[in-house]
């Protein structure tokens, strides 16, 4: 016959049979680089460490140093071509273009200034994809977010938002003077074309810079007519000013784009941190629930090794 205490202890074992502890056998270590689980080459290394590189954050840094490259190094050169256009042709007394040159001397020294800081916070941004990635947190183990990590990749999204609104600012400016340039440009051109009709003079033509308000009214001459104005265009000056400028407004444009793609990349990692601190507070909660079953199991244990 059995008794009550037997088929209560039956029981457990049937109910608890797998809370058992159980028995880990060693394995032996093997050689070269095959481990346990399989063959971890140098190639199975080399592609595991590819798919930790945040490309998305990769292309963002790329297109944004040489679109800030082209715009500080174009803009320089070519603000410089356009003092000495200036000067040689359109205003022939120092204190009549002072004020500009100072204008012009500023500019490039806030050029240097955009072109170390959008280094330093290419590289920031860039490091920031790279811990931000799934891919490292497979390489490195799980790591846990914190309050302070959230805060600073939710800083760097209103930053880069900031930057972006300033940078649509900075590339309307710079297409301005591509569009004096090309009228310029375009009214050489139409004095060349009326060189083949002999009924219209082309000394008539004529541009005034006093108009786009770079100069006083004052400032002699001023303006340059017919083939005077058909030679300056012929400078090399005059030429690599107006290709530098179209260069630069495309660098700002780049710039632009890339500021936009790291704005999208970092809303998306800071989703990812805010949704990896939900699961980290799931895991805790998960494995508290867990120690108090297996408190309750072995408390239910020492009952029932008591009642034998």
């Amino acid at each position: 016959v059995i008794t009550r205490p037997e088929m209560e202890i039956g029981r457990y074992h049937w109910m608890y049979r797998s809370s058992r502890p159980h028995r880990y056998h060693h394995v032996p270590a093997l050689r070269g680089n095959i481990s346990p689980l399989g063959i971890q080459g140098c190639f199975e290394c080399c592609i595991k460490c590819l798919g930790g590189v945040p490309y998305a954050s990769l292309v963002a840094t790329i297109l944004c140093f040489s679109g800030v490259a082209l715009f500080c190094g174009c803009g320089h050169v070519a603000l410089t071509g356009t003092v000495s256009i200036l000067e040689q042709h359109f205003s022939t007394t120092a204190s009549d273009h002072a004020l500009l040159s100072e204008i012009i001397q500023l500019m490039q020294y806030v050029i240097y200034g955009i072109a170390s800081f959008f280094f330093l916070y290419g590289i920031i941004l860039l490091a920031e994809g790279f811990y931000t990635t799934s891919a490292v947190k497979e390489l490195h183990g799980e790591f846990k977010t914190t309050a302070c990590g959230r805060c600073i990749s939710g800083m760097f999204v209103f930053l880069t938002y900031v930057l972006g609104v300033a940078w649509l600012g900075v590339f309307g400016f710079s297409a301005v003077p591509v569009f004096m340039f090309y009228n310029i440009w375009s009214t050489c051109e139409v004095i060349k074309s009326f060189q083949t009709n002999v009924t219209v003079p082309g000394d008539q033509i004529c541009v005034d810079i006093r108009q786009y308000g770079i100069i006083p009214w004052n400032a002699v001459p001023g303006k340059a007519c017919g083939p005077i104005l058909e030679n300056i265009c012929n400078t090399n000056e005059f030429y690599m000013s107006y290709h530098l400028f179209i260069v630069a407004c495309a660098g700002a444009g780049a710039t632009v784009i890339a500021l936009i793609h790291f704005l999208m990349i970092l809303s998306s990692n800071w989703a990812y941190l805010k949704d990896a601190s939900k699961m980290q507070a799931y895991q805790d909660i998960k494995a508290k629930e867990e120690q108090e079953l297996q408190d309750i199991q072995s408390r239910s244990k020492e009952q029932l090794n008591s009642y034998t």
